[in-house]
This record gives structure tokens, sequence and C-alpha cells, in this order.
């Protein structure tokens, strides 16, 4: 797990290193280079944080335990507002999509604040109820790493924490997939578009918007779907109390899987975004 943790903060350093360079040159910070900057040191922090969390300290397992899944809620709800701005960027130019572009940075700060703020109320049972602990098997206690566990609290306040953690998972989850989908349906439009403006005398060759729809299709599946296998196993475990350390093990590789792909996946967004700036009158 060391080295997939170990390519993760690689990863992610490269890609937050690149848009400041890029910053720094362009003395420009676009909305776009800011969630990405963002992403990168979220997933910095929830990887470092995953390397940290067996300390046998109460105080450290309240702390780290936090962080851990404040970092988690944050990654998706920014991974979504970054897909969703992504498709609003090639929406075409009479589209009703394009009212809901950001015109400065000033409003993905104040955007980013809220979901902070969310995120941190969402999961702000766990500050209260993580201990440290060495017994796995003490009654009223749910395992959650070798040092740490969480004091289980009467069930209707459990099932609270619970519903409000899979509606806001599961929306920004939607609202990610309708996104991408929707950026899938114009890359293809645009390709067929470009198809009938050629001859029938030249050979089909794959284009590179194909090539960039087949790779965002790809990365954006294998993210989701490690995030679906996450949010069912925090899921599964938070409401049946299951003191399983093999789900509890697969649940942390899963967090690396997917804290180590998102770079992919943001230097596929580039890409694509790229492509599509340099033939914005096809778009139309």
């Amino acid at each position: 797990m060391g080295f997939l943790v170990g390519i993760g903060i690689s990863a992610n350093t490269i890609l937050l290193l690149f848009h400041i360079f890029t910053f720094l040159l362009q003395h420009r910070l676009k909305p776009t280079d800011l969630i990405i900057i963002v992403l990168a040191l979220i997933h910095i922090g929830m990887l470092i944080i995953l390397e940290l969390q067996d300390i046998p300290q109460n105080f450290k397992c309240k702390v780290l335990i936090f962080l851990n899944r404040v970092m988690r809620g944050l990654s998706i709800c920014t991974t979504c507002v970054l897909s969703i701005l992504q498709a609003v960027t090639l929406s075409p130019s009479g589209s009703w999509l394009t009212n809901f572009k950001f015109k400065s940075t000033n409003t993905i700060v104040w955007l980013f604040l809220f979901l902070w703020v969310l995120t941190m109320s969402i999961s702000s049972n766990l500050i209260l109820c993580t201990v440290a602990s060495h017994n796995k098997t003490q009654p009223g206690l749910l395992f959650l790493t070798d040092h740490c566990s969480f004091l289980l609290m009467n069930y209707r306040h459990r099932y609270l924490f619970v519903a409000l953690m899979a509606f806001r998972d599961l929306l920004f989850l939607g609202l990610m997939v309708l996104s991408s989908a929707y950026m899938i349906f114009l890359l293809h439009r645009h390709k067929q578009r470009t198809m009938s403006l050629h001859s029938s005398r030249f050979s089909p060759k794959s284009s590179p918007e194909q090539r960039a729809t087949h790779t965002i299709l790809l990365l954006i599946s294998c993210f989701e779907i490690l995030y679906c296998v996450d949010f069912i196993i925090s899921l599964f475990i938070s409401v049946t109390c299951t003191n399983d350390p093999i789900l509890v093990c697969l649940q942390m590789l899963v967090a690396n899987g997917y804290g180590t792909i998102s770079p992919l996946v943001l230097i596929s967004f580039a890409s694509l975004y790229q492509i599509m700036i340099a033939k914005p009158h096809q778009m139309t």
C-alpha cells in the first residue's frame, strides 16, 4: 500500500507544480487551474493521512480520522465541480449551460468554503466518537485502524450521519456522471460532424477527439467505480457495525486507488480542453 501512496503523492505533486508554474508564467489563475490545484492538495493530504492513521493516541486518532473523512468528502465534491466546469466550458456558445460559467476565481473560493463547511459538518461526529483502542473485539467499538476505533452512537444519530454522507456522495457522484456523459456526447457529435466533411476517399483514422473520448470514458469509469466501491464499503460498515479488518484494508486500498488515479483523470480533462479550444468553431 505504501507503494501506491508514493505513486499517488508523486503524481499529485507533479500535477500541483505544473499548474503552479503555469500560473507563475501566465500571471493569471483560471478557475480550472485553481480547482486542480485544490484537488491535488486534497489528495496529497488524504494519502499522507492514510499512512499516519495507526497512531495509538486518542487525540491524534480523532484528528487523523476526522481529516481523512473530510478529505474524502472534499475529493468527490471538488472532482464533481471540475467535471461540471469542464462540461460548461465545452458547451456550444448558444447553450444554456454557458450561463453557469465562472467569471472569476472568487466564486470558486466561496464555493470551496461552502463545501469545506458542509463536509466538516457531515463528519463532525467523528471528533466525538473516535477513540484510541488496541482491542478490536471490545463491545461498543467499531474497528477503523489498528489503533483507532469508532465509539458507536445510538441508532438515531448514527443513521442521521450515514444518511447525510450517503446523500452527499450520491448527489455529487450523480452530477459527475451526468457531466461526464454530456462531454462524451459533445465529443461524439463533434466527431460525426467532422467525418461528414471529409471525402470518402480518405481511409478512416482514429481522430484525437475519438482517442480523448475513449481515454476519458475509461479513466472516469475507473474513478467512479473505485468511489462507488468505497461508498458501498463505508455504508455497509456504518450500518452493520461490522468489525472486519479485511473490509477496512480494502477500503483503504480503494481510497489510495482513487487518490492515485485522479491525476490521470485531470490530465485527460486538460487534454480534452486543449483539443476543443484548438477547434472552437467546430463545436457549434
